[in-house]
């Protein structure tokens, strides 16, 4: 099929929830695309911050062919070396004593709500009440929107799951309001994607930890896109020296395949019990080995390092940016968002048209979120592209 067909028959086929731009993506290499007319594009959404390594790195791509070769799924009814393999890696390097797989991070964030819950009800029954913040985004499963702030995509499914309070980000006065004895469980990103690449001020998480250690609540930080690597840090708080009790991951964590993970203390752990919650295709053979040569890769000192510096790079460039639109540029290493007093709609196809892919993250925010491969030479290429867009933006 060419390009024009396979677009016609999507618009028959498809369930129409995506707007994609008229193009046919065919292959990548690093951090670029290409689509079936042989254009090359910067690719600086990464999948939407998964692909940490690029397209068709080399090492993952020859484990994959070597691990499907072999044993591809069998279930979670029986053992497999690399599920455990993937499992030490994430424990020993991490608060959490045990994790739980799963195949994305919508579900990700519902384990964690369900362990909340389920923890929190062995000391009493009413302790049910989750709080979540304004800006933010959990998934769209209903237990997950149900935390996730957007009305547009919360009303069309109402009614949601009770019990849940949206506090204002960052307000931690509003917070210590909302944030009581019958919460099981807050729930935070450390930084926000969707909601416009907004970091939390320090001083809001520690409070929200001393909340939930004050009302007995389990503090959840939802990490499935600003950790493994993406703010220039392992996790995303260890830049906040907080400590949560649960923490959930997904995109980046297996290269593009998809998985999940719930990482919780022991205490959590103990309280579930075998029936309590299961998943047919998680942690199979083929994702965790995927997942354990992306983990690999960015769990070295070097490579976090080189995150934060082009972090601090790409910031730089784009606080000069020449343009009396941009409101504000903020975020943490390659994860950066610039806000605009429009939408960037027309900038996003603009940029696509000069062959540099960037995302939004709400109505009038960029969302710059590259491979954290990237070069230099390429963060100058993309922002010498956007600001050439901005000319007539």
């Amino acid at each position: 099929m060419n390009p024009d067909e396979i677009i016609q028959a999507e618009s028959a086929l498809i369930v129409p929830t995506y707007l994609r731009p008229p193009m046919v993506l065919t292959h990548g290499e690093g951090a670029y695309l290409f689509d079936a007319e042989g254009k090359r594009y910067l690719d600086f959404a990464a999948g939407i911050a998964v692909n940490a390594l690029g397209h068709s790195d080399s090492e993952w791509a020859r484990v994959v062919a070597e691990q499907a070769r072999v044993l591809t799924h069998v279930s979670n009814l029986y053992h497999t070396a690399p599920h455990i393999e993937l499992a030490q890696r994430l424990v020993q390097n991490s608060f959490g004593d045990r994790v739980f797989f799963c195949n994305s991070g919508s579900e990700a964030n519902e384990t964690a709500i369900k362990f909340a819950r389920k923890w929190a009800r062995q000391k009493d029954d009413d302790k049910t009440g989750l709080v979540a913040f304004t800006g933010s985004f959990h998934g769209r499963t209903i237990g997950a929107l149900s935390l996730t702030a957007k009305n547009k995509y919360r009303e069309p499914f109402a009614p949601l799951m009770p019990d849940v309070v949206l506090s204002p980000f960052n307000d931690l006065a509003a917070a210590r309001e909302a944030i009581t004895a019958r919460t099981c469980a807050v729930v935070v990103e450390p930084v926000q994607g969707e909601g416009g690449i907004q970091p939390a001020e320090p001083a809001f998480l520690q409070g929200l930890r001393q909340l939930c250690d004050q009302n007995g609540a389990l503090l959840v930080f939802d990490e499935v896109q600003c950790g493994l690597g993406r703010t220039g840090y392992l996790w995303a708080h260890q830049a906040y020296d907080v400590t949560p009790d649960i923490m959930t991951l997904a995109k980046p964590l297996a290269g593009g395949l998809p998985i999940g993970a719930t990482l919780v203390t022991e205490a959590i752990a103990q309280v579930m019990q075998p029936g309590d919650h299961g998943s047919t295709f998680a942690a199979g053979p083929l994702v965790c080995r995927a997942a354990q040569v992306v983990f690999d890769r960015i769990n070295q000192p070097e490579f976090l390092a080189n995150v934060r510096a082009n972090g601090e790079y790409l910031l730089g460039r784009l606080r000069k940016l020449p343009s009396t639109k941009v409101v504000q540029v903020r975020g943490a290493g390659l994860f950066v968002g610039v806000e605009f007093s429009e939408s960037v709609k027309p900038l996003v196809a603009a940029a696509a048209e000069r062959g540099l892919l960037i995302i939004n993250a709400g109505e009038n925010v960029l969302r710059l979120c590259p491979p954290l491969i990237i070069t230099r030479e390429q963060i100058d290429t993309a922002l010498d592209t956007i600001g050439d867009c901005l000319k007539d933006f």
